[in-house]
């Protein structure tokens, strides 16, 4: 059988497809890298550090092995761009969501910004509260929960002096107050109700009033009302 010859007098066959084209198109080297960036935090956020292999990653991105350990020196060195670019992005939500206002809305800037980040970022936040075998070298959740906690220790100090309090526990009280977003936040992560707007005022409720004095339909006092 004769191939169907193109106007140029090539044959069909031996002209590449639109699909071979676009196989054949080198990605640079900055989008090589974070092609395997978006592969290996889909991956990790999906099985865990252990869990995944260079393999699997290169697999994906269509590339060898050789290519991987090129760009990241291994799995450890994907892992540790992934969490700390994850950790800066959490870190930068939260503290730049505390703006101004009455302490209350300050608390109520930080869970959403929490809850934002969990929302639009769920790889990312599965990666962080995972344990890992190179967490002491990337930072640990808890370690990013610490520097949020801190940025908050000076907004409580304020107001413990303000109201008569030590201010020397605002840092207790600070590990306290954000822990306790996060780990909700771990929750809220999976079930996904309430909406996320009546959780941030049911944790603002029980930082501000304590169980003694708990609203029965805690309300936002800032302009943030989803």
């Amino acid at each position: 059988m004769i191939d169907d010859v193109a106007t140029d007098g090539s044959s069909e066959k031996s002209r590449p497809t639109a699909s071979r084209r676009a196989r054949r198109v080198r990605m640079t080297g900055k989008e090589r890298r974070e092609q395997l960036l978006d592969i290996g935090r889909a991956l990790f956020a999906d099985k865990g550090f252990e869990g995944t292999s260079v393999e699997e990653i290169a697999a994906r991105a269509g590339v060898s092995k050789p290519v991987v350990y090129e760009h990241f020196g291994g799995k450890e060195g994907l892992y540790a761009v992934v969490v700390d670019r994850e950790m800066r992005q959490l870190l930068d939500m939260v503290t730049g969501a505390l703006t101004a206002g009455h302490p209350r809305e300050l608390l109520e800037q930080a869970a959403f910004a929490l809850l934002d980040y969990i929302e639009s970022y769920t790889d990312g936040f599965r990666i962080l509260v995972r344990d890992s075998p190179v967490a002491q070298s990337t930072g640990t959740f808890a370690s990013l929960i610490s520097d949020i906690a801190t940025q908050v220790e000076d907004i409580l100090g304020l107001e413990f002096k303000a109201r008569g309090f030590d201010p020397k526990l605002a840092p207790l009280y600070a590990q306290a107050l954000v822990g306790m977003v996060a780990l909700t936040g771990q929750w809220w992560l999976d079930v996904r109700k309430p909406k996320k707007a009546e959780v941030a005022a049911h944790l603002v409720n029980l930082c501000w009033h304590g169980l003694e004095n708990l609203e029965s339909k805690p309300r936002l006092i800032g302009h943030r009302k989803s």
